[in-house]
């Protein structure tokens, strides 16, 4: 990363957040505010939430599949992880629903 464009955040005497923006990606970059949800970010607060209410891991891979991550790039492991946690749970349960009724 260029030092440079750290220079310039530095001088940024603004409250507001700072996106400093890659050089070869402009998607991709340093962001100085925090993530949501005490700071894991919602993809994996949610994905450890879901072993509790499993729920969560489809309301996050809704979120996956709706480009959510396209706000914070750093969001999408977390919401990846989701969508395969919701896939593995509800394998199990189709499986434990039909042991059950056969």
């Amino acid at each position: 990363m260029d030092q440079n464009l750290l220079q310039d955040a530095k001088e940024h005497s603004s409250n507001s957040y700072v996106h400093l923006k890659d050089a070869e990606n402009t998607q991709l970059g340093i962001f100085d505010r925090p993530l949501p949800c005490c700071g894991c970010g919602i993809g994996w607060f949610s994905f450890l939430l879901g072993f509790v209410f499993p729920f969560m891991w489809y309301y996050a891979t809704i979120l996956y599949f709706g480009n959510y991550y396209q706000k914070d790039p750093r969001e999408r492991a977390g919401l990846a992880a989701n969508a395969i946690a919701a896939l593995i749970f509800t394998v199990a349960a189709l499986i434990a629903v039909a042991v059950v009724v056969l």
